[in-house]
Parts: C-alpha cells; structure tokens; sequence
C-alpha cells in the first residue's frame, strides 16, 4: 500500500510514507533502484549531500528521505536565489561530487558522475541543499559531468516557448507603461519583429533555419 501522492516527474512518483520517509516508484521500471539507492548511500558515506535511503532489492520502488523546501529552480524562478549564486551553488555540488572517488577499483582516475545535475535536480533544504534523482550516475571522467550540466542549461537558455512568454510579458508591460508617446507605442510592433529576428524565432514560436 502506498500513502498520499506527493508528486510525479517524468518516469516516477513519490507517495508520503510518514514525516520522515517517502516512496519513490519508477513508473517505466527501466531503472534499478536498488543500485541508485546504494550509489546515494555511498555519495553520503563520502560526506556528500545526497537523501537519506533504506536499501531494499527492489528495481522500481526506493524508499528515501523526505526533503522539504523548494527546488534551486523554483527559488531562482520566485527571485528567491539569483543567479549568480545558484550557478556558484550548482558549481559547488559539481565539485564536491568529483572529490567522490570513483567505485571501479581498476580505474584511479574515475569519478562518481551524476549526469543530471541541472536546478530542478537539487533541493534547498533548511539543512543545506540535497542533490536528487541519481538515476543517471555512473563512473567516468568529471568533465563528462560539466558538459552535461552545461548543454542541459543550455537547452533551458534558447528553449523558444520561455523567449516568446517573456517578450509577450515586456511588450504587454511596456505598453502599460504611462509615460510612452502615442509613438512609441506605435513602434512596438515592429520592435517585437526585431527581437525575434534576432532571437532567430518567428511569430509562431517556430525557430527559423538558417
């Protein structure tokens, strides 16, 4: 029997145990929970912030910790983190993962990789932040690790539908503005064709190929 639904992401969902437990059930059952839940465990024995887990043999169900508190991507969304310092914060975590040493004897120079340490992935907890979903980690080379929270914050940054909400918000907001001429007012229609030419997106949203 599971508890309360607490929340769904793209393959799993988490249902309330009590105040200090959750379980996470993968939904898709192509992960192995039990592996995670060991990974977690051995990142924690090597002081770093991951959830608390009970190990279990289970591949879909894994019982952990239950972290309160928003997401860095929720807070830096609320104006609550800028974004100097999450990106400082999520630096950090990359570092201290990669003092991890790497769980393959037979390769020194390895190290434990998270590959989906992106904002949404931590947890700003009152105790310091949680670093969550390890469903992807593995040994290999740090920098794998860097580039792949790169290109993932790059795909947030020239993600179209996000562009196109906030020029609609400042032209809407500009428009308000009561101390605009009747001609300057006038001008923002074509000075939102400007900026989606140079944001290489037309009025549908759709990118246009060079």
């Amino acid at each position: 029997m599971t508890g309360r639904l607490l929340g769904s992401g793209r393959s799993a969902d988490v249902y309330e145990i009590d105040e200090a437990w959750v379980l996470r059930r993968d939904r898709d059952g192509w992960g192995d929970a039990a592996a995670e839940g060991a990974l977690m465990t051995y990142v924690r024995e090597h002081g770093y912030p991951a959830p608390r887990v009970r190990l279990s043999g289970s591949r879909t169900d894994l019982v952990m910790e239950r972290l309160t508190g928003p997401t860095m991507l929720a807070a830096l969304l609320a104006g609550e983190l800028g974004a100097q310092e999450g990106g400082a914060l999520l630096a950090s975590l990359l570092r201290r993962l990669h003092a991890v040493p790497g769980r393959d004897p037979a390769d020194a120079g390895s190290r434990v990789l998270h590959l989906d340490l992106h904002p949404d992935n931590v947890m700003l907890t009152p105790d310091g932040p949680r670093v969550i979903d390890w469903s992807n980690a593995e040994n290999g080379p740090p920098g794998l690790d860097w580039a792949m929270s790169a290109v993932i914050l790059a795909q947030v940054a020239v993600d179209e539908l996000p562009l196109a909400r906030a020029l609609l918000v400042a032209l809407r907001r500009r428009a308000a503005n009561p101390t605009m001429s009747r001609r300057e007012i006038e001008l923002l229609g074509e000075a939102e064709k400007l900026v989606r030419r140079l944001a290489g997106f037309q009025s549908g949203g759709v990118r246009q190929r060079p």
